[in-house]
């Protein structure tokens, strides 16, 4: 049977990433396979353009990327900002304030592209200290950042995509909570595990799981973005596939031809997927893609 779609859409943490947050080399050799095969692969992730580099380069990606949750659509070599879904300032400076309100700095979320750098951190009027996970993600991912007492001083306001905070996930349950009764018609709202070195959560949360809540423009999430680069190319929803394992990519695994869930994804889209593959610690996108690839799935 002969392959029955023309784009792949791959997230990375949980996906084409294993555990250890690396591409393997059979992960890698699959995408290539994939793209030998005619399917445009797209890459659609959750983290911004920089910290997605590492990982982009392993596969040797040229096509445009989303990146940002679906809030941007960037060509990864150049770093360009291609198509974007910004946050309007007022929506933005209210999140700020509501967020800042429970005694978290808030993590602003820029299009680098065209404001220059990668995060604005606004720490309040008590200048608060980022959490441990933020401070050695954002090292480790070597972003740009400005710090503002206070979202007014923004000096780009019209450049954000994203807002957010880290926490543990029980402070984040409350947040969430808040968040959708005050803004559920005007923003994409995520709330799931961040992505740490296991040493620093044990250290800052006491053996919990330290969370990420994210708010996004109400038109941006993953499949709104893959549709923009999908119209682009003629190619009709039936004839994509979409591989994931986290919340961000539900709507992608329901919009998609053929939605795939990995082994360790989680209920929501495995309830939602056409068929699920093996974990991301058992090469679960090279299994996926041989199924399709062969017609099978």
């Amino acid at each position: 049977m002969a392959c029955r779609y023309d784009m792949l859409a791959l997230d990375l943490d949980g996906t084409v990433l294993d555990p250890q947050s690396k591409v393997r080399p059979a992960v890698a050799e699959a995408i290539v396979c994939a793209r030998e095969a005619g399917l445009v692969v797209v890459i659609c992730t959750g983290r911004g353009l920089p910290e997605s580099r590492e990982a982009l380069d392993a596969i040797g990606q040229t096509d445009p990327v989303i990146v940002a949750g679906g809030s941007i659509i960037a060509e990864p070599t150049t770093g360009t900002t291609l198509h974007r879904f910004p946050m309007h300032p007022t929506l933005t400076a209210r999140l700020t304030e509501t967020l800042l309100s429970k005694g978290h700095p808030v993590l602003v979320l820029k299009d680098p592209h065209a404001a220059g750098y990668d995060y604005l951190i606004v720490t309040g009027k008590r200048r608060l200290s980022l959490d441990p996970v933020t401070q050695w993600w954002f090292e480790e991912m070597a972003v740009s950042i400005r710090l503002a007492p206070c979202i007014t001083t923004d000096p780009h306001p019209e450049h954000t995509v994203r807002v957010g905070v880290c926490a543990q996930a029980a402070e984040l349950t409350e947040l969430e909570t808040l968040v959708r009764e005050g803004f559920s018609e005007t923003v994409t709202l995520h709330n799931f595990p961040a992505v740490v070195a296991p040493d620093d959560a044990t250290h800052w949360a006491g053996g919990t799981v330290a969370h990420i809540l994210e708010c996004f423009d109400a038109r941006a999430d993953k499949w709104n973005a893959v549709q923009h680069l999908a119209r682009a190319r003629s190619i009709d929803p039936s004839r994509i596939v979409a591989i994931g394992d986290q919340i961000n990519d539900v709507s992608m695994i329901r919009g998609a031809g053929l939605g795939i869930a990995m082994g360790n994804a989680i209920e929501p889209v495995r309830a939602l997927a056409d068929h699920t593959t093996s974990s991301n610690d058992d090469n679960g996108v090279v299994r996926a893609i041989d199924m399709v690839l062969s017609g099978e799935w």
